[in-house]
């Protein structure tokens, strides 16, 4: 990557801290941005904090989609940057009103010494209660501040409202006036017109009067807990916007600061919880702001189906939810009780009511043959389906090859669902049925032996499209993979292909057709080479020019994203 000039000299200008009291003061407004990224960039945090606490624009946006090996910024940085926010509330020079740190998060433990989703809600709530703390009374300064500001555009749109009015007012009057010059030998008439002009008149301003009055309370909000919402951020200085993540330990911490009215208001785009019981998820989804949440991811919970029936109508009254994930969460249908068709009835009612969704992820929740009475109430086709070790039954496959979802799934992902010659003409029409829109697709751990994978290649072929492809832990021969490639390099859009280990690899005495978990678990034969396999299917690659799809056999690294 090219640096630019500014680049280069925003790199030098920040290196030496000491130097900043003389350079700051003198910086334009328009160098702020590249000077905070070099600041980053070169881990510079005291610059971070200083730049940050004279931010001179209303947004602030850190984080955002990284490029390929671009680093998540340090946690240094991130916490000097917080410390700067805070500081910003008593500082005139600051205007900063919202805060993004959308994907500011990195994994913890990574490269760079980045800050994870955890321990930045643990932060952000941290600078939220101190905020409120140590700003209660210079914090009004930049409050009455934007109170002005809003007071002075409010009276500027009535004056140029009123204006229009009259200007109106005034035409109607004088095209009145011209008529009634105009037809003088007929008074009686005249005056007849006359006053219907002027009754139309009046009616015209009323109407225009009314709608004004209707508009403005359209902007206040159509419910009460918006305008609960609107009475709340009167006191609020920034709005800090982020993805959080909410486990037991930190639910007391994060609940405080949601619920404190102060200079700082969190809102969360995306938010995560694991470990937490119904009522505290129910209560945290309480507090978050309606506007803005666009996904929950609901991990290790034990919801049951009651829990998932109950925080169903909580998720509806976020209109912009478009994700909804849900991993591990102890439902499972295998188990026939009384009023389990009742309960079903209750799941389905609640789906129907996400409007938006658009992003549906059930893993592990054990819902054999149930797979219709879930998907079929979504009144929005989804793009992203993720059913991985859902025991799914060949009703659930048929039913999914013919459903509203299938022309319009981007991504697909049945790991763990065993398929076999009952459930592949269902798989092979659903290919067919999402050969135009899907782009990623993941079938690791079904089973697929080299006589079924023969059988399914001319409908994977037919996936244009497709960008990745995972068909880990599948008990496929060497032959049987080199099958697979061949018919990789005819995928015109195909990036990433994750390929099992095939079964001359493992050491002797593994079953004849083993479970993906055997294949996982059983050691591989060290006398051989390892390169041998990825060497004789990139040779494939080679041969017909196709250097741009990336092979790997690497599971746990494996991430479909990286593909553009």
């Amino acid at each position: 990557m090219v640096l630019s000039l500014v680049s280069l000299c925003a790199k030098e200008v920040v290196r030496d801290h000491s130097s900043s009291h003389s350079w700051l003061r003198w910086m334009p407004k328009d160098l702020y941005r590249a000077l905070l990224e070099a600041a980053f960039s070169t881990c510079r945090p005291l610059a971070v904090g200083e730049l940050v606490q004279r931010w001179p624009e209303l947004t602030l946006r850190v984080g955002g989609r990284r490029k390929p090996g671009q680093t998540a910024p340090n946690r240094l940085c991130i916490q000097s940057m917080l410390l700067g926010v805070v500081r910003g509330l008593t500082d005139h020079r600051c205007a900063l009103e919202v805060l993004d740190l959308c994907g500011v998060q990195g994994d913890e433990g990574g490269m760079g010494d980045p800050m994870g989703g955890w321990s930045l809600t643990v932060a952000l709530s941290t600078m939220v209660l101190k905020a409120r703390v140590r700003t209660r009374r210079p914090q009004r300064t930049r409050r009455e501040q934007k109170k002005e500001r809003d007071q002075e555009r409010k009276r500027i749109s009535a004056l140029e409202r009123e204006r229009d009015l009259k200007r109106e007012r005034g035409q109607k009057k004088r095209d009145g006036e011209l008529n009634s010059n105009e037809s003088t030998n007929v008074g009686e008439r005249t005056e007849s017109s006359g006053s219907v002009s002027e009754e139309d008149l009046s009616k015209g301003v009323r109407r225009r009067m009314e709608m004004e009055r209707k508009r403005e309370r359209t902007v206040l909000g159509s419910s009460e807990r918006e305008a609960e919402e609107k009475e709340m951020d009167r006191d609020v200085v920034v709005h800090v916007r982020a993805d959080l993540f909410v486990n037991g330990r930190s639910w007391e911490r994060i609940h405080s600061a949601l619920s404190t009215s102060g200079p700082l208001k969190l809102q969360c785009r995306y938010l995560r919880v694991e470990e937490i019981s119904v009522p505290s998820i129910s209560i945290l989804l309480d507090l978050l702001p309606r506007r803005g949440l666009l996904g929950v991811d609901i991990r290790y919970s034990s919801l049951g189906v009651a829990g998932l029936a109950e925080l169903l109508p909580l998720l509806s009254t976020f209109p912009a939810l478009k994700s909804l994930r849900l991993h591990y969460c102890n439902l499972d249908f295998r188990r026939v009780h009384p009023s389990q068709s009742e309960a079903l009835g209750e799941l389905s009612q609640g789906l129907a009511r996400l409007q938006e969704l658009r992003h549906l992820s059930l893993t592990a929740l054990r819902l054999p043959g149930q797979l219709r009475v879930l998907l079929s109430s979504l009144p929005q086709p989804l793009e992203i389906l993720e059913l991985p070790y859902l025991s799914l039954s060949p009703a659930d496959f048929a039913y999914l090859s013919c459903s509203h979802h299938t022309s319009t799934l981007q991504q697909l992902d049945i790991s763990e669902n065993r398929l076999d010659e009952n459930t592949l003409p269902s798989i092979r029409r659903l290919l067919s049925q999402a050969s135009g829109s899907l782009q990623h697709l993941s079938l690791s751990g079904c089973g697929l032996t080299d006589g079924l994978l023969g059988l399914l290649l001319p409908s994977l072929g037919g996936c244009r499209g497709l960008k990745s492809l995972a068909l880990a832990l599948n008990p496929l021969s060497m032959a049987g993979l080199m099958d697979l490639v061949k018919m990789a390099v005819r995928m015109p859009s195909l990036r990433q292909l994750l390929y099992p280990n095939p079964l001359e690899d493992y050491q002797p005495g593994l079953p004849d057709l083993p479970s993906s978990a055997q294949l996982l678990d059983w050691p591989l034969d060290e006398t051989l080479d390892i390169n041998l396999t990825s060497n004789k299917l990139n040779r494939v690659l080679i041969d017909n020019g196709r250097s741009d799809i990336f092979l790997t056999c690497d599971l746990l690294n494996y991430d479909k994203d990286m593909v553009a």
